[in-house]
This record gives structure tokens, C-alpha cells and sequence, in this order.
């Protein structure tokens, strides 16, 4: 692999008022590196510090893509975003890409649960763009999405055209309701796995969130009888 791989942005995409799908591609005709559904990037800016990203687009889709929340204090996104207001945005350095991904085998026909909360959606997207591009492989796709409030959403648009001409079932559940109007379910992502798991057949999970979150996911699904052999991480 020829890294570090220069890359430039090539699209910003505003998500939440606080998250950003950005798109990127190699620069002067470097060939673009591969990757498995769900890896992670080690992205890079000159001065600007570095970060670990993961791909929230498919191996398939012609540039990379990444989740990308504002914080503030952090160089490597403040160098980033810099570029909104300039103009001009930084070369990004891909310098390696790293952890397992998620491989999703096994019997035809299986049904998939990808839990996700907040910009843990990334590697999952990533993911479920890949399942897409097979559809008719898998049973039952089931894309489990917790955030803090409905602002915190992101790839809305995605979710209510391709995500439900493809089949893919979305649930929702909102940790900080306030007072707008709200039909959806409360609480914390995991709790909407009681009612899901008992009708799947074989299914396999994939997670990502915090370790918290991810831990107590773990732990709900395997009081549900889950099989841990079928509880996916990307790293």
C-alpha cells in the first residue's frame, strides 16, 4: 500500500449543526487504497494533528467518506473545517487504515442488526452500503439508530429514499426528548433489541457507539439468548 495517500475534499455535506459527511479523493492521480466495510482511517493534516476516522462509505463508492463532528479544541478538525471558511481546504494525509471492519458471512438469507449511536452510524453506513450492493443475500436488515435528539440524525434523506427502497427497516429512539413534537421511541438504542430479537432468524449484530454503549449492547443481547459469536465490533 502506498501511504500516506494525499487526499483532497471534494464535497462537505452538513448532516447535524454539529456533524458533516465529507468526501474525498486522492489528488494528482494516486491510485485509491482499498478497504473492508467498517475499517477505520488514520487521517492526517499538516499541523493540524490527526484523528482516527472511520469510512462511512462502501469499498464500492467511488470516494472515500467520512462522518466528521465539529469539536471544538481539537486540531485536526478545526484545520479541517477551516477550509469552509476559506475556501480552501487542507490536504488530508490517509495514513493507514486499521482495525478488523465488518465482515458479514455467513448463511444466505440471515438476517442483520446494525446498532449504532450517533456518529457510531459511520462504520455501520459503510457497511450497509455494502449489504446493498447484495440484497438479495441477506434476510431481514435492520439499522437500529440512537441519538440524543431528533437534530442529532444524521443521512436523513439517505434513510427515507435509498435506505427504504432497498428493504432496510429503521428504528429510532431519542435519548434527551424536549418539548417538540416526537412519536418515536425514548430511551437508549439498546432497549429496542427486546421486541426485535426474538423474531430474527440466524441473525448477526454489528455494533458501534461509545464502549459504553457498546458494552451494555453486548450485554442486552446476550440476556436475549444472542449467540456471542454473533456480535460484531469493527475493532
Amino acid at each position: 500500500m502506498a501511504f500516506p495517500l494525499p487526499l483532497q475534499v471534494c464535497e462537505v455535506r452538513r448532516q447535524t449543526p454539529t456533524v458533516s459527511s465529507l468526501r474525498m479523493r486522492p489528488v494528482d492521480g494516486h491510485a485509491r487504497e482499498p478497504f473492508l466495510a467498517g475499517q477505520v482511517a488514520i487521517l492526517e493534516i499538516e499541523g493540524g494533528g490527526s484523528s482516527y476516522m472511520a469510512f462511512a462509505g462502501a469499498p464500492e463508492d467511488e470516494d472515500y467518506e467520512f462522518l466528521i463532528k465539529r469539536t471544538a479544541g481539537t486540531d485536526f478538525t478545526e484545520a479541517l473545517f477551516r477550509g469552509e471558511e476559506t475556501g480552501e481546504f487542507p490536504t488530508v494525509l490517509l495514513r493507514r487504515i486499521v482495525g478488523t471492519g465488518f465482515p458479514v458471512v455467513g448463511d444466505p438469507g440471515q438476517d442483520v442488526v446494525l446498532v449504532a449511536m450517533g456518529t457510531g452510524l459511520a462504520p455501520l453506513r459503510s457497511t450497509l452500503r455494502h449489504l446493498l450492493t447484495e440484497r438479495s443475500a441477506h434476510g431481514r436488515v435492520i439499522v437500529l439508530y440512537g441519538a440524543r435528539s431528533v437534530d442529532d440524525f444524521c443521512y436523513q434523506q439517505e434513510m427515507t429514499t435509498e435506505w427504504l427502497h432497498q428493504g432496510v427497516e429503521l428504528r429510532q429512539v431519542i435519548s434527551r426528548p424536549d418539548e417538540r413534537e416526537w412519536s418515536g421511541a425514548t430511551g437508549y438504542v439498546q432497549s429496542l433489541l427486546d421486541n426485535l430479537v426474538p423474531t430474527l432468524r440466524q441473525p448477526l449484530a454489528l455494533v458501534c457507539g461509545s464502549l459504553e454503549m457498546i458494552e451494555q449492547t453486548r450485554s442486552r443481547l446476550l440476556t436475549l439468548g444472542f449467540p456471542a459469536d454473533r456480535i460484531r465490533t469493527n475493532f
